[in-house]
């Protein structure tokens, strides 16, 4: 396993990181042990989740119990998750108000059963709050000590713009990081968000690095998507188009001439970008642990990501 900054910060992170939505939503208990093993034995050391995955955040805190100085803990607020349970109380759509992100953050605390979070992202815009608001609070979060370090999700990239300039000019702790969808089938954040990433130095986290399964091969031109699939379960089947298969075909040729499968040249070649910190991908078992590690292994050349900017663009 290799590691990066994120950003250009002090915080260290493996380049294939653990998405952990599926221990609330798919696994049992026993599922989850056995991935997030499998996540220690493989190298992996950032966990990501969200008080809006379920009981994610429960089944996490129980079992990095002995091994919590071990990991980099990313989780996120924000999201309309009260439907979930996830004890923030009524927000009244203000999801980036100090007093939702305090009510918030000890939550997720209590239910990661942990002293600190080292990476404190706010999962979408809040267009009912100014930005600033939601900083100030952030930022008095890391001078206690209960965060280590902050960042962003789904944001574009003048609202990170936004946040940044807001930082600089209060004094208050910047985001480091930024966790949008990503993958060599949906390159829309190049035309803006990548640009302003590496304008400040921020790193980009990678979801859906996948593009919930067109990527890993177990797709075809003219069939239905499997029962049960990611692209089924999350109402997708829109994405399986005509132009995405072009691009899928041409990347599984572009595998093939070098010895690799899709998989490799979609995790290890988004990793190569320059922006890109840790690639966040779910599993639901050891097996796609060990599959998505040795991926985010293979290091395209120049000419290789060259190659692939034609063939995906």
């Amino acid at each position: 396993m290799d590691f990066k900054h994120l950003g250009n910060s002090g915080l260290v992170v493996s380049v294939v990181g653990l998405g952990t939505n599926n221990l609330g939503m798919k696994l049992d208990m026993d599922g989850s042990r056995e991935v997030i093993d499998a996540a220690f034995d493989n190298g992996i050391t950032l966990f990501d989740t969200s008080d809006s995955y379920g009981a994610s955040e429960e089944r996490l805190g129980e079992l990095l119990q002995g091994r919590r100085d071990d990991i980099v803990l990313a989780t996120k607020f924000g999201s309309d998750a009260g439907r979930l349970g996830n004890g923030n109380g009524a927000d009244w759509g203000a999801r980036g108000a100090r007093r939702y992100v305090i009510k918030a953050v000890e939550a997720s605390l209590r239910r990661l059963r942990t002293d600190w979070i080292d990476l404190y992202q706010m999962h979408r815009p809040d267009p009912e709050t100014p930005i600033e608001e939601t900083l100030s609070a952030l930022d008095d979060l890391v001078r206690a000590g209960k965060v280590r370090y902050v960042g962003s999700s789904n944001f574009s990239g003048f609202q990170i713009a936004e946040a940044e300039w807001q930082a600089r000019t209060q004094g208050l702790t910047r985001f480091v990081s930024a966790q949008n969808e990503y993958s060599w089938l949906e390159r829309g954040l190049e035309a803006d968000v990548v640009p302003a990433l590496e304008h400040y130095g921020i790193g980009l986290l990678p979801f859906f690095p996948l593009a919930s399964g067109l990527l890993t091969g177990k797709y075809r031109r003219g069939e239905a998507a499997p029962e049960g699939s990611r692209i089924q379960a999350w109402g997708r089947e829109s994405d399986l188009t005509d132009h995405a298969f072009d691009v899928i075909e041409g990347l599984e040729s572009f595998a093939k001439a070098r010895d690799v499968e899709l998989i490799d040249v979609a995790m290890g070649g988004l990793a190569a970008k320059p922006t890109v910190a840790s690639v966040i991908a779910g599993a639901t078992s050891r097996a796609q642990i060990e599959r998505n590690v040795a991926a985010g292994d293979w290091k395209p050349s120049p000419s290789d990501l060259a190659e692939l900017d034609d063939l995906t663009s």
